[in-house]
Formats: structure tokens, sequence, C-alpha cells
């Protein structure tokens, strides 16, 4: 089977990291499922038929408050929720089928915020949040390379969204990542000319620095 020939499952399609990865996979000649949270994620694996990918966009940003303050409480639970046990849900959920048929590519989204956290102050449990998923992503992939599954993190900076945008007016967009610039990574460790990339946190900063 070629890479375009595969079914792709897509968390958060309808953000716009997501819209931008099914509109990449598509074009590709991807089948796409977007998930759906609302609904078993087990039945959804079960209904997409044999997946050979999977990328996690889902995720969410809160923050702003210093992790001593009483509002910060509130930010940890929501990012862990979002960022941490909405991906174990899904990994759990493909990971079976894929090691079974001894062949899939899965793409988790983390964050510069996760290995740098020290740049975000404010941010502590969202960091707390990318930086436990980077592990969970590299913890998982070690165990089942064997099996011919693949899995990989991609950490962008800032992405350029209309939403990021009206959050901050003020910022220099020059320096964001574009969702092209993602999906064009993404689409790469998706695809068969990273069969050998496993395991892997790429860093996609744009003109962020290191």
């Amino acid at each position: 089977m070629s890479e375009s020939d595969g079914v792709v499952l897509v968390t958060g399609a309808s953000g716009a990291l997501g819209a931008a990865v099914v509109a990449r996979c598509t074009s590709s000649g991807r089948r796409v499922v977007p998930f759906d949270r609302s609904q078993s994620a087990e039945a959804q694996v079960e209904a997409a038929g044999a997946l050979t990918g999977a990328v996690l966009t889902a995720g969410a940003w809160r923050g702003g408050h210093r992790f001593h303050e009483a509002e910060a409480a509130g930010d940890y639970r929501a990012v862990m929720d979002a960022n941490l046990e909405s991906a174990q849900l899904v990994l759990r959920a493909v990971l079976p089928g894929m090691v079974a048929r001894g062949r899939g590519s899965i793409v988790l989204i983390g964050s510069r915020s996760g290995v740098r956290p020290y740049d975000a102050p404010g941010d502590a449990a969202y960091a707390a949040s990318k930086a436990a998923l980077g592990a969970l992503a590299q913890a998982v992939a070690a165990e089942v390379v064997g099996h011919g599954v693949r899995v990989n993190l991609v950490l962008p900076s800032t992405i350029d969204t209309v939403a990021n945008r009206k959050a901050m007016p003020g910022a220099d967009r020059s320096r964001w990542v574009t969702t092209d610039s993602l999906c064009d990574v993404i689409e790469f460790l998706l695809s068969d000319q990273a069969r050998d990339v496993s395991g892997a946190a790429i860093p996609v900063y744009g003109r962020a620095g290191v």
C-alpha cells in the first residue's frame, strides 16, 4: 500500500491546524476520518477500518496565571485534559489495530513550551501538559517500533492562526509558524519516506529561534 492509499484519523479536525491537516491529507489522496470527541474512540476507530495514520492535533491553551495564583488551578486541569488525557485515549484506541497489522504512523502535536518551559512564565500548566505529552509519545514509540508502528512529535512555536492573531495583535507574526509549514513536516512523518523515523521530537520554530 502506498502512502496515498492510507486512511488517516485526525483529531481536532475543526481547528486551524486540524483543518489544514485534513486538507493536506485529502489532497495527497488519503482518506481522512475526522475524530468526534462526543463519540467513543474505540467505536470510531473500528468504523474507520484499517488506519495507516493518525494526527492528534486536538488540544488547548489556557494560561496567563502564575502557578501559585488561585486561577492557575483551573488552567492546570483544563490543559491536562485537553492536551494529555485526550491524546492518551485516542492512542489507546488506535494502537492495537496498528500493532496487529504491523503498520502505522502517529503524529502528535507538542509545543516549544514543552521543552523550554522557562520561556513561558504564566504558562506552567500548559508547558507541563506538553512536556508530559512528549514523554508519553516517546515512551510509546519505543514500545511499538518493533511492531512496525511509528510515533513522532512535532514541536511548533506560536502558530499563525486567526485566533492567535486576535489574541496577540501586537506580536511579530513573521516569527510564527504557518500551518502549511507544519503540514509539510506532518505529511513527511506520515509518509513511507519517514519509515526509519520514530520517537523523534521535531522542532518547528520558524524564526522564533532555538
